[in-house]
C-alpha cells in the first residue's frame, strides 16, 4: 500500500470556487525577506521563515493509522503554535522513508499538485529530513521545504526570553543550519570554470565563482559563532551551576515539574505556589526554567521548578543546546511527571517524556505521576490510566479539583533530613532556630527560660551545629 491519502481534521476551509486566477494559483510566491543572499551571518536565519499557508506531509511507517494521524495532528498543533495555517496534511504508507525524497519519488508530484491547488507557500515533513532530501524536494515541489526539526526550532526561537535561552536556541538552529547551508539558484551554486592559468576570461585563482566561496565564508562565521555561544553557554552553566549548590548545601529539597509540550505544567506551578507563571495554550509557551519556593505543611522548605516541555523526536540539537537547563531535572529529588490526560494518546507522551529523562539522566530519579486536565477528559479514558497507572495522581490545575492530593504526595516524597536531635537553643542563637524551621522538621517546639527547646530532624552539617546544645530526649519531653 503507499497511497497518499488526506488527514482528516487537518485541513482549513480551502477556496473550490474558482476565485483565484489560475495564473495566480499555479505561480510560486516570493515572502520577502526570504532571500538567501547572505550578507552577514546573522541572516542565516533564511531557515527560520515565515510559515504562512502550510501542506503537512508524514510518512507512517509503523504502528497504527491512529498513530499515524496523531503524530500528524500534533505537527499542525506545532505549525499553528509557529504562526501558520495548516492547509493540508498528507500521509504515506511506507516501510521507511525514501533516502532521497522522503517520501516516495512517484508520489512527490502529488505533493506538488496539492500545493498548487491550495495555494500553499510551503511544505512540512514529520521527521528529519537529510540535507539531501531537502533538496530533492524543493527542487521537485518548487516551494520551501521544512522538516520537523527546524520547525520545532523555530518554535524555540519565537518563545526565548532570557539571555541564556536565545543563546540556546540560536546555538541549536546553527548546529542545524550548518551542513544544511547552501547557494539558492545558479549563482551560488556553482564554482566558475577556468584553468588557472591566466589571460581570457575563464576565472582562475582568485577569479572563481561566488558560490562556493561565499558559502564557504558563512560556514566559517557560522563555526566562529558556534565556538562563541558555547563558551557564552557554559560562562552561565557555571553561574546556575553555583546557585544550584547553594540550594544543596542548604539542604533545600528540589522538585522539578516535567512532562509533554502543553501538559499544564506552568499552571500546575502557579496552582501550587502562585507562581504568575505564563499560562498559555500552545505548544512550548514556557522555555525559560522558573524555580520558586514552596513549605510543607510541617514548615520544611522545597523548591519547585518548571521546565520546558518535550516532545516525541525532540531535536538531539535541542537537548545539547539546553543540557545545562535539562540538568535541572536531573538535579532534582523528586520528578513531577505533568500529563496531559485530555490527551489522544497520553501513553505515548508519558513514553517521550521518559525518554528525554534517560537522555540527561534523570530516568533513576523518584517520579511522582500526576494526570491533569481531568476537566476536560472523559470518564473512561480516566479510568483506563488510573489501571495503567494506578499511584498517579488525578487533578485539575484550572479548576483546583485534586490540588491537595497533589500537594499531599509531593510532601510524603520529599527526602526527610537525616539526623533526629533534641537541643536547647539559647535565645542569642534565634539563627539556629530560624535555620531548623527553613531546613529541617520540626518535630517539636517549646520555649523555655534558658532559650528554645527543639526536637527537630535535620541534615548532618545543621545537626553538629546544634550538638553542643543537645539535651536528653527525656528532658526535651
Amino acid at each position: 500500500m503507499t497511497e497518499l491519502f488526506a488527514t482528516s481534521g487537518l485541513s482549513d476551509d480551502i477556496d473550490t470556487n474558482g476565485d483565484l486566477e489560475l495564473a495566480e494559483r499555479h505561480a510560486l510566491r516570493r515572502v520577502a525577506g526570504l532571500s538567501t543572499e547572505l550578507s552577514d551571518i546573522t541572516e542565516v536565519e533564511y531557515r527560520q521563515l515565515r510559515l504562512e499557508r502550510v501542506v503537512l506531509v508524514g510518512v507512517w511507517t509503523e504502528g497504527t493509522v491512529a498513530d499515524a494521524e496523531n503524530s500528524l495532528t500534533e505537527l499542525a498543533a506545532l505549525a499553528e503554535t509557529a504562526g501558520s495555517q495548516v492547509l493540508e496534511g498528507l500521509i504515506q504508507r511506507r516501510r521507511r522513508p525514501d533516502a532521497s525524497t522522503f517520501i516516495g519519488r512517484g508520489k512527490v508530484a502529488e505533493v506538488r499538485d496539492v500545493v498548487i491547488d491550495t495555494g500553499a507557500d510551503t511544505v512540512i515533513c514529520d521527521g528529519e529530513l537529510s540535507p539531501g532530501q531537502l533538496r530533492s524536494l524543493e527542487q521537485e515541489i518548487k516551494v520551501k521545504v521544512i522538516d520537523r526539526t527546524a520547525l520545532i526550532l523555530d518554535i524555540f526561537a519565537q518563545h526565548a526570553k532570557s539571555k541564556e535561552g536565545k543563546a540556546q536556541v540560536e546555538l541549536a538552529q546553527l548546529q542545524y543550519f550548518l551542513p544544511r547551508l547552501r547557494g539558492w539558484g545558479e549563482a551560488l551554486s556553482r564554482q566558475s570554470g577556468g584553468s588557472g592559468r591566466g589571460g581570457g576570461a575563464g576565472g582562475g585563482v582568485g577569479l572563481r565563482g561566488p558560490g562556493e566561496t561565499k558559502l564557504e565564508t558563512d560556514r566559517r562565521r557560522i563555526r566562529t559563532r558556534i565556538s562563541k555561544l558555547k563558551r557564552e553557554i557554559q560562562a552561565m552553566r557555571v553561574i546556575r551551576e553555583t546557585k544550584r549548590s547553594r540550594r544543596v548545601s542548604n539542604a533545600v529539597p528540589g522538585v522539578a515539574i516535567a512532562g509533554y509540550t502543553n501538559a499544564g505544567k506552568s499552571s500546575l506551578l502557579n496552582r501550587l505556589t502562585g507562581a504568575g507563571v505564563l499560562v498559555e495554550n500552545a505548544l512550548f509557551a514556557t522555555l525559560d526554567p522558573t524555580t520558586r519556593r514552596a513549605r510543607t505543611s510541617d514548615g520544611r522548605i522545597y523548591t519547585l521548578s518548571d521546565t520546558v516541555g518535550f516532545v516525541r523526536h525532540l531535536p538531539h540539537q535541542l537537548i545539547e543546546a539546553f543540557r545545562s537547563t535539562l540538568e535541572e531535572v536531573g538535579q532534582a529529588d523528586l520528578v513531577v511527571h505533568v500529563v496531559d490526560g485530555a490527551h489522544a494518546d497520553p501513553e505515548e507522551q508519558v513514553r517521550a517524556v521518559r525518554e528525554v529523562l534517560a537522555e540527561v539522566g534523570a530516568d533513576g530519579l523518584p517520579e511522582l505521576l500526576v494526570i491533569n486536565k481531568i476537566d476536560a477528559a472523559d470518564e473512561e479514558t480516566l479510568l483506563r490510566l488510573k489501571r495503567l497507572w494506578p499511584d498517579a495522581i488525578l487533578c485539575s490545575a484550572r479548576t483546583g479539583a485534586g490540588i491537595a492530593s497533589v500537594v499531599e504526595a509531593i510532601e510524603a516524597r520529599l527526602p526527610r533530613p537525616a539526623v533526629e536531635i533534641s537541643a536547647l537553643v539559647p535565645y542569642d542563637r534565634g539563627d539556629l532556630v530560624a535555620r531548623v524551621h527553613r531546613t529541617g522538621e520540626v518535630l517539636e517546639s517549646a520555649h523555655r527560660e534558658d532559650g528554645t527547646l527543639l526536637r527537630v530532624r535535620v541534615d548532618e552539617a545543621l545537626a553538629a551545629e546544634l550538638n553542643p546544645y543537645a539535651v536528653t530526649a527525656g528532658y526535651a519531653r
